[in-house]
């Protein structure tokens, strides 16, 4: 007999123990238990104990043991067999838990896409353009490969998918970089790193964060997770590149760069379209490189479209009016975001001659519009607001012509021409003369500048100091007239008060107690009103005026004890008097 059964029979004998025994199972059975499904057929287990179970080397040599140890063989098999199949099942479980957390990440990141991504494609890609890029991405080693450049260009031609967009950049980035023999720089700081500093142009970025795209999804919420990204992104960038630091423009690039790829990857493109393709230029302080920007698309404008150059230059519009915030926001800022991302197609397939290339064809498309616009609000209204709202036919057409039109020479050609008018200038004999009227005539008009912004500034003081006048008479003009109309109301209550004393106390009682009840008549009212208008504040006056009419008549007599015969057959008595006029005395003295 072993340890458990002796322990039993013990327990069962014991007269302490006079219960029904506890059914013994190992830790391992109890675990099982928990375990196992209720709906599916259990086997029954043998409920000795675990060590007689396991015991294989039984000391008992009858035949009785010898059962016994078969019977127990099978229920080591049996239970081995249950065990595997409960951690099989716990091992299902902890995949299914990994696998459904896996699907809940990858569903946020598709949801974060599609409001990443919210906007109306002008060219939607067929399923063989989208096999195509598919088939280009996927070959190996494909930053270090250089593809055939005339595949590229066609297939950008036939459209981009909006999905893969992010990583086609990338893409064409590293073609440029390596078909122009460019290796990266491993001096750069890393972003992670210039995150962990602090940059001057903190305040500057902030502000213009609600700016930046305030109506999309990603970037509409405060200090959400798209407007964070964009902080980072131009911070790191600030930290970057100190000559440029920060301008209002970049807020826009960087913005739809974070729409189609991460952070990362978003300041690796940012790096490419600066300092690669020399959009830095237009960013620097000086703003050089933008007015000679604005001098080449003003030559462009008169080689290409005379009419409309003239027609601009006689209302004396010049292209800093209109392109400036063209060139930097490179259209994102007025235009629908998928022509602009079709732009930024073109853009890293072939360099900052695209925005001369799509500025030029979209004035040259409006010309007849624009030649119809008479004077300089009209016209300005026109390319401001009217003009960025293109058709998707009309931006298929701008972008189908920029593929085609090249103006790479006449575009330096006229860079040339500008610095060589710009030297002329400076070394005319009579230049110094002019430059120092010029300056002061500078000097003037800043003195005179100064001199209207302070009578700005007084007459905003004396406004605000007015507006303060009149909401301070306006607030004791509405206090008036709630005093007014308590008193009113109080006045009116008391009068109906009055009146039911008198309907309470029959009229021979009052006659002969020598009370007389007299109210206003028309004219009374009237001249009350009257005075009411004329002086707001006697309210109190007029009321004690109108209750003074209510006068006791005094007399001399001794008061009679009074009985009624009539209609009411009732007798009023002394003590009922004396209340009644207490009543109205109390009344008159209220």
């Amino acid at each position: 007999m072993s340890f458990d059964d002796r322990r039993s029979t013990h327990m069962t004998s014991s007269p302490y123990h006079p219960m029904t025994p506890r059914r013994q199972t190992s830790w391992r059975q109890a675990i099982f238990n928990r375990v196992v499904t209720p709906a599916k057929a259990v086997p029954e287990i043998s409920e000795e104990p675990e060590e007689s179970v396991f015991n294989e080397n039984s000391s008992q040599g009858d035949e009785v043991d010898s059962k016994k140890h078969e019977t127990r063989f099978k229920t080591r098999a049996m239970i081995r067999a249950l065990w595997r199949k409960v951690i099989m099942e716990q091992i299902i479980l902890i995949r299914m838990e990994r696998e459904n957390r896996r699907i809940e990440v990858s569903q946020d990141i598709a949801s974060l896409k599609r409001q990443k991504l919210d906007y109306e494609e002008i060219t939607p890609c067929l399923k063989d353009v989208t096999r195509t890029w598919e088939k280009i991405l996927s070959k190996p080693d494909r930053s270090r490969v250089r593809f055939d450049p005339y595949l590229i260009a066609d297939a950008v031609r036939e459209g981009v998918p909006r999905q893969k967009r992010g990583e086609i950049w990338l893409f064409l980035a590293e073609q440029y970089m390596i078909s122009n023999t460019i290796t990266e720089c491993d001096d750069m700081p890393r972003y992670n790193s210039l995150l962990s500093q602090l940059t001057t142009h903190q305040h500057a970025i902030l502000i213009d964060l609600g700016r930046t795209y305030p109506t999309h999804p990603y970037f509409s919420n405060p200090l959400g997770r798209g407007q964070l990204s964009l902080f980072n992104l131009l911070k790191a960038y600030s930290l970057l590149d100190a000559e440029v630091g920060y301008c209002q423009g970049l807020s826009f690039v960087a913005g739809l760069l974070l729409m189609h790829t991460e952070e990362e990857e978003s300041f690796q493109m940012l790096q490419f379209l600066m300092f690669q393709l020399s959009f830095r230029r237009q960013y620097k302080p000086d703003m050089v490189a933008l007015q000679i920007q604005m001098y080449q698309l003003s030559r462009l404008l008169h080689d290409h479209y005379r009419r409309l150059h003239d027609h601009l230059e006689v209302n004396d519009i010049g292209p800093s009016l209109y392109a400036a915030a063209w060139f930097l926001t490179i259209f994102t800022s007025q235009f629908p975001l998928g022509f602009v991302a079709r732009i930024f197609d073109l853009i890293f397939l072939q360099g900052f001659d695209v925005i001369f290339k799509v500025a030029l064809i979209i004035l040259g498309s409006h010309e007849e519009l624009i030649l119809q616009c008479d004077g300089f609000e009209a016209i300005i209204e026109f390319l401001k607001d009217t003009l960025p709202s293109l058709g998707i036919v009309q931006m298929e057409k701008v972008i189908n012509k920029a593929f085609e039109l090249d103006i790479s020479k006449e575009l330096h050609a006229y860079e040339v021409e500008y610095h060589v008018i710009q030297d002329e200038m400076v070394n005319t004999p009579h230049s110094g003369d002019q430059l120092a009227t010029l300056e002061s005539a500078n000097l003037k008009l800043k003195r005179q500048n100064m001199e209207l912004i302070e009578q700005l500034q007084s007459a905003r003081n004396a406004r605000h100091s007015q507006e303060a006048t009149v909401q301070h008479l306006q607030a004791s003009e509405n206090k008036l007239r709630s005093e007014k109309r308590t008193l009113e109301l109080e006045r009116e209550a008391l009068l109906s008060t009055i009146k039911k004393l008198q309907s309470l106390i029959p009229e021979n009682v009052l006659q002969d107690a020598g009370i007389n009840f007299s109210f206003p008549s028309k004219n009374m009212k009237s001249i009350v009103t009257n005075k009411n208008k004329e002086k707001s504040m006697n309210s109190v006056d007029d009321l004690e005026m109108d209750l003074s009419i209510v006068t006791p008549i005094k007399r001399t007599g001794p008061r009679p004890r009074v009985s009624s015969s009539g209609s009411s057959g009732s007798e009023l008595s002394s003590s009922t008097y004396s209340e009644d006029s207490a009543a109205i005395n109390g009344s008159q003295e209220h």
